[in-house]
Formats: structure tokens, sequence, C-alpha cells
């Protein structure tokens, strides 16, 4: 889910929203060419919606992208124990590895969102992560020197990379790797360019929480995403519709991942410097200019903050968020300037 959230998986779905959860709305019409494809993969499911020509051209697209994301998921998977990321993560400290492009962009890209969130974001606390799942299944916290252990091994400037021999090496001993809060946006990103390399350029790509959109559909100005929000998980209310094209929107948050222990709810979402859960309950949809992107930035606004997140948001272009957070019994919704939608 990370900064720190659960990983990129096999076996089940890592991210739901507290307040949020997106939905895909199909629109009216068009019916001859549009086609629609759902698998399962790395956990959640992936469903692709497109514009094709006749439906065996949609189909060997869409075959053609979840055969990309199964290749993702080999790379950057620590659920799978012959993964290329589990296979890293057992090589020895302080020595190049050489990596798969897959691999070096999605660490490439997890480097530089640590940089420009300080460290909120940072695919190194594998070893919170795993203390989190530890915790869940005996629900029970983990002690304090486990903890303090995690946040010893966390540390996103101990990853070097050398792009001409693309070669990351681990200067931390113990030092592991969990793309978690990359890696379904990353393969969503990457199916949505398989099927225009297939010439579909009209297609959304959605895995759980993350969507990669492309060209709008015929004689529409983009896809219809709805937001619905909610205070009670069993009870649905309106829905926020946006109109989107050609960029990635990914929703982070805590509604079904959390572990409750005296009162208190800890979160999925681990934060970088305390290696625990946060235990405000919170929720942020990113827009970005690709589901890599917003995949990455949502988890991180959730431990940046509400204002912190904003801050960051507002100088990034091409970025909108939307923060959901509960407040007792109550929602407060706080947005950016360019959000495409009233609070």
């Amino acid at each position: 889910m990370p900064p720190c959230p659960d990983s990129t998986q096999h076996s089940r779905p890592r991210r739901a929203a507290l307040a949020l959860a997106i939905v895909l709305a199909a629109g009216p019409g068009m019916a001859q060419s549009r086609f629609e494809f759902t698998q399962a993969e790395m956990g959640s499911v992936f469903q692709i919606k497109l514009y094709a020509k006749n439906q065996d051209t949609a189909r060997r697209a869409a075959d053609a992208a979840y055969v990309r994301i199964v290749e993702i998921n080999q790379a950057a998977s620590d659920y799978l124990p012959e993964s290329e990321l589990s296979r890293l993560n057992k090589a020895p400290a302080n020595q190049p590895v050489p990596i798969s492009t897959d691999l070096f962009a999605l660490i490439e890209k997890s480097i530089a969102t640590a940089r420009l969130t300080d460290g909120a974001f940072d695919v190194t606390c594998a070893s919170a992560v795993q203390n989190w799942r530890r915790a869940k299944r005996r629900k029970k916290l983990p002690a304090a020197g486990q903890t303090a252990r995690a946040v010893a091994m966390t540390d996103w400037r101990a990853l070097v990379l050398d792009a001409a021999k693309r070669t990351v090496t681990r200067t931390k001993e113990g030092l592991r790797i969990d793309l978690g809060g990359i890696g379904k946006g990353y393969a969503a990103q990457e199916a949505l360019l398989v099927l225009k390399q297939h010439g579909i350029t009209r297609a959304i790509v959605a895995g759980s929480g993350d969507i990669a959109l492309g060209d709008p559909p015929p004689d529409k100005d983009g896809w219809d995403v709805a937001l619905r929000t909610f205070e009670n998980p069993e009870e649905s209310d309106k829905l926020i519709h946006l109109t989107l094209r050609n960029c990635g929107v990914s929703t982070s948050g805590d509604l079904h991942q959390f572990l409750e222990l005296d009162g208190v709810r800890w979160s999925h979402l681990i934060d970088p410097q305390t290696g625990l859960g946060l235990t405000r309950r919170i929720a942020c949809t990113v827009i970005a200019p690709t589901a890599s992107d917003s995949d990455a930035m949502a988890t991180a606004l959730c431990v940046m903050g509400v204002e912190r997140g904003l801050g960051l948001i507002e100088e990034l272009p091409g970025h909108q968020a939307r923060f959901v957070v509960m407040e007792g019994n109550a929602l407060r919704v706080s947005q950016s300037s360019k959000f495409p939608t009233k609070p």
C-alpha cells in the first residue's frame, strides 16, 4: 500500500480509499466500437475499455496489454519469490546489480518521488511493510525493536543507480525494496502504451485505484471518471464526475487495509519516519500526467497530510489532488486550486 503501502502482489488487492473510491462510468452509444476486457493481475482486477474497428483487433490489443502487465509483475512483485525484485532484495549489498529496463524505470521514478516528497514516499521501507503484514495477521503491533530496525533500514538515498550500465547498488546491509506504491500505476500506463502501439488510442486501463487514460471516446471531451464519496462504507452517496483524458488518476487510503488495536486504527500506509501505519483517516485522489505519477503521489500525499500535500501539488505542473479526511464522524474535503470539480 508506500510511501510505504502494501506491495505489488499476485495474491490480493492492495488499495482502497477511506472515503473515496474511483468507478468508471460507461457512457451511452458507440456500442459497436466499444470493447471491454477484465483480467485478474497483480492481486487486483485490471479492466481495459477501448474503441476499435472490430472485436479481433480489440482482443489482440487487449491480450498484448495483459501480457505486458504480467511482465511488469514478474519484475516488480515482492510476493513472487522468483521475481526480479525478490532476487534483487536477496543480492549482496554494496555491489552493482544489473536490472531490467522496467525495474530500473520503477526505481528511478521512486527515487525522484522520494526526493520530491522529502522521503514521504520511500520504496526502501520494505521491512516496515513486512512488519505491518505480520501485525495484521497476528493482530498485534510489532515490538519497538522491530520498528526501530525497520526505520534504520529505510533510506532511499542508499539506492545508487547507474543509467549507463543500468545497475542498482544497495549501499546499506539489509535494505530491501517494495514497489507497491507505484507498481500498478506503472503497469496501467505501460498497458495503455501497448494499446497505442496496436493503433488504439481511445482507451482506458484501470487496475484497482490506478487508472491510465488515453484519448477520449468518439465525440466526447474525455472519459467519465466518477469519484464516489461516502461516510459509511456501506452507504454510497452522490457521485462526483470528472471528464479526463491523456492522464493518470489514482486514489489511496485506508478503507479496507487497516489494523485496529485498543481503539486505535492503524493504516496499511506506512510513514517511513516512524515505521508504523498512519493513524489519521485519510484518502487522496491525484490527477497527474501519467498513472505511475498519480500512483506514487497519491500514497505519498497521504503521508504528507493535507497542508504539505496541497503545497507540493500546487507547484507541480499537470498535477491536481483532492483529500478526504475523517474527523470524528465528519468528512473534510480539501483540494488543489485546479482540481476539476468543486469541493
